[in-house]
């Protein structure tokens, strides 16, 4: 569901009057005109209504008056007749909750991701994760060399997170709630040259309403973050697991350009970061960048 629908809905739970009052501005746009100024539907609906979709940000400015937003949106709620069709989910089985947009699999996954967290920390819950990741790395450790087997995992970290940016991230809803915020702050601009306090009043009020967008377009950024977390920390924790409890000596050397041969895979080699994180994320950060471009994914916004 758009933001938009969203917004007509919350409006209709407040007051079931709303239903008909937005439906009586849908059909004034509708009828050859893109604007609405209040006159035209003083009629049918009253100055509170008005004023409380001009507030919800369904009403925005227009050169000389009012346009209704994303009006497809508001007619898939209140149609032309002031019937509610809402499209929330009322099945206990539904995956995706509509308040944020996460599924119940996302908000295990992140349920998973701080129990994870939990090995950086308490000796116990590394042994067990670094051992049980051990039985799947181990067999690649035994043949690669400690820097080549670093090489490898930061391949495979690098592929799963290309991917689940791609397939959960939605770039062109980040784009819509950027130009929205762009748009917002173009016409604020303009009222501002004109002296216009009544048109500033308003603008404010969307800001405030479009902060829900906000919140929202973090939310969409970070669903991925949640899985990738989740299959990259156990990673993670394995190669701490094995230069913590082992014996980093044993794991071989690596040379560092501007550095030289690190025979210690705990040393410093830039500042405080140890050598097998820089090692790492230089791997990952290489493939990662690589891949986007093998495969043509984009995250970041559509423009």
């Amino acid at each position: 569901m758009g933001r938009t629908a969203e917004k007509v809905e919350s409006l209709v739970e407040e007051n079931p009057d709303m239903a008909d009052a937005v439906a009586a501005v849908l059909r004034e746009t509708d009828g050859g005109e893109s604007e609405v100024e209040w006159a035209d539907v003083r009629n049918e609906i009253t100055s509170g209504q008005w004023g409380r979709m001009i507030e919800k940000g369904l009403l925005v400015d227009g050169v000389h008056g009012f346009e209704l937003r994303d009006p497809e949106e508001v007619r898939s709620v209140v149609g032309d007749s002031g019937a509610v069709s809402t499209t929330k989910s009322t099945d206990a089985g539904d995956d995706e909750d509509e308040d944020d947009g996460w599924t119940k699999w996302d908000k295990a996954a992140a349920g998973g991701v701080a129990l994870t967290f939990l090995g950086y920390a308490w000796g116990p819950a590394r042994t067990a994760i670094g051992s049980t990741m051990d039985t799947v790395i181990g067999p690649l450790n035994a043949v690669l060399p400690f820097y080549a087997v670093i090489l490898v995992l930061a391949l495979f970290t690098g592929l799963y997170s290309t991917l689940l940016q791609a397939n959960l991230m939605d770039t062109s809803k980040m784009s819509e709630y950027q130009e929205q915020m762009k748009a917002i702050q173009e016409k604020r601009e303009r009222a501002k040259e004109r002296g216009d306090d009544e048109a500033m009043e308003r603008i404010q009020q969307e800001q405030m309403d479009a902060m829900g967008d906000q919140l929202e377009m973090f939310k969409t950024q970070f669903r991925p973050m949640v899985w990738i977390m989740l299959l990259t920390i156990p990673v993670f924790l394995w190669m701490y697991w094995k230069l913590l409890d082992g014996d980093p000596s044993a794991l071989g050397t690596v040379t560092f350009p501007l550095v030289g041969e690190v025979e210690n895979w705990r040393a410093g080699v830039v500042g405080p970061m140890e050598a097998w994180i820089v090692w790492y994320f230089v791997c990952s950060m290489a493939f990662t960048q690589l891949l986007r471009k093998s495969l043509n994914i984009r995250t970041s916004p559509t423009g």
